[in-house]
């Protein structure tokens, strides 16, 4: 019978699995990662919350696309505060954390990566609606973009608990990762393979969607009244979805594949000592999409612009009276000084 390890602390885990790699960063190397991931996750705050205003101040964003591309800023988001929990959490100090600590830690990255994988795949959903009759934006509803994102959020939270919810190796010892110490090396398996799938299923779907809309337009475009940028915004809009998939792609590949790996309990494939450097490589896809937004979206990166000016206008203007005053006494004295400049040049009896 299995004996249960829940009142343990992660060290007795780590040192089951043999993980020694958690104290190679310690020391000069852990604070400089630590600086750059606090300047990292700074601008991740910042600049997917200038996203999600952008899409509410805007109402030329009033569209299910946009609204679900303000959902994939707040995953980002999301994702920032995972990672600065994790910071604090990592290190010697990880082998410190209790179980649950652990989890909680593991589950917020779980989950924000699941929120931009769903609102990824929701949005090739609605991109097809769209495309396929031929039109910019989808005709979904307030309501049901509302309960799409909804949903995204419930299957996210809900795939970053399942190790919480039971599927972990805490009474089994034997088949504990060795990446993530009390994640059942079945469960890891599971999740990347069902991850990479998602990815082959959106490229796919992307690409087809793409060509659809290219082939649709050489077709149309001679036979077309509307203007030429109105004809082009689909695809245009298709090139910045497309840009946002890459990058996920690109950024979360390299670390599911190597979760994948441990998952399949290879022991020679070295997954320790590159796996925070792929974990670096995730926090990079937060930090690319609003850059990705702003260069793709013409109309996103003038309402940036907007909002940036707006910002330094308004700090400009909350001292208002001191330089008022200012420009008025120095206008006061210039004149007085001219006006006894003028008097002093004048013959004595004009003077008197």
């Amino acid at each position: 019978m299995n004996t249960c390890h829940y009142d343990k602390r992660m060290d007795f885990f780590y040192n089951q699995t043999n993980t020694h790699t958690e104290e190679e960063w310690s020391g000069t190397k852990l604070i400089i990662v630590l600086c750059f991931g606090a300047c990292c996750c700074f601008f991740i705050f910042i600049s997917n919350l200038m996203v999600i205003a952008a899409v509410i101040i805007n109402k030329r964003f009033h569209f299910p696309f946009y609204y679900l591309l303000a959902n994939l800023a707040a995953a980002d988001f999301f994702a920032g505060i995972a990672y600065v929990f994790l910071m604090f959490h990592t290190g010697p100090v990880s082998k410190t954390l209790t179980v649950h600590r652990w989890f909680l830690r593991q589950g917020l990255l779980d989950t924000s990566m699941s929120a931009s994988l769903a609102n990824l795949l929701v949005i090739a959903v609605e991109r097809h609606m769209s495309i396929v009759r031929m039109r910019i934006h989808s005709n979904l509803t307030k309501k049901r973009v509302t309960f799409l994102i909804l949903s995204i959020w419930a299957i996210a939270i809900l795939m970053g608990a399942v190790p919480t919810l039971g599927w972990n190796c805490i009474c089994n010892i034997a088949s504990c990762s060795s990446l993530a110490p009390i994640y059942s090396r079945s469960y890891l398996t599971f999740w990347t393979v069902l991850n990479l799938a998602v990815f082959v299923i959106m490229l796919v779907v992307y690409l087809r969607i793409y060509m659809y809309v290219q082939r649709k337009t050489n077709v149309l475009s001679p036979h077309t009244s509307g203007s030429i940028s109105r004809r082009r915004t689909p695809i245009k809009l298709m090139k910045t979805v497309m840009a946002v998939l890459g990058a996920f792609v690109i950024c979360w590949t390299p670390g599911l594949v190597v979760l994948l790996l441990d998952g399949l309990n290879c022991t020679r494939c070295g997954v320790q000592h590159v796996k925070r450097w792929f974990l670096l490589l995730a926090l990079m896809n937060s930090i690319m999409n609003p850059i990705i937004y702003s260069y793709k979206d013409e109309e996103m990166w003038r309402t940036f612009k907007k909002m940036i000016c707006c910002f330094f206008n308004n700090r400009r203007e909350r001292h208002p009276s001191r330089m008022s005053s200012t420009v008025h006494s120095t206008r006061s004295t210039d004149t007085t000084s001219q006006y006894l400049e003028e008097v002093n040049h004048l013959p004595i009896n004009q003077k008197t």
